[in-house]
């Protein structure tokens, strides 16, 4: 087991993304912390902090794809004639 007493997710075991492995996955999430003595006032805390993480994530990324220069802009671009 990993610290805390979660067990550590094998970087082998490919993800899945459909809504049932989705389901499964935070099913499993939930049971393990519970399993690990955590409170679900407890539970409740790291899932807004999931969120939170998730939505600066998605903001960083929206800025990203605003800045980044289109190749037009760049500064070895020059129009031909």
């Amino acid at each position: 087991m990993a610290p805390g007493g979660l067990a550590p997710i094998p970087e082998a075991i490919p993800v899945s993304t459909d809504q049932k492995g989705t389901r499964i996955l935070a099913r499993t999430f939930f049971n393990q912390l519970r399993a690990a003595g955590y409170t679900p006032h407890q539970v409740i805390g790291i899932a807004t902090e999931l969120l939170e993480l998730v939505t600066t994530d998605l903001r960083e990324g929206d800025k990203a794809g605003a800045a980044q220069p289109t190749p037009e802009s760049g500064p070895e671009w020059q129009q031909r004639a």
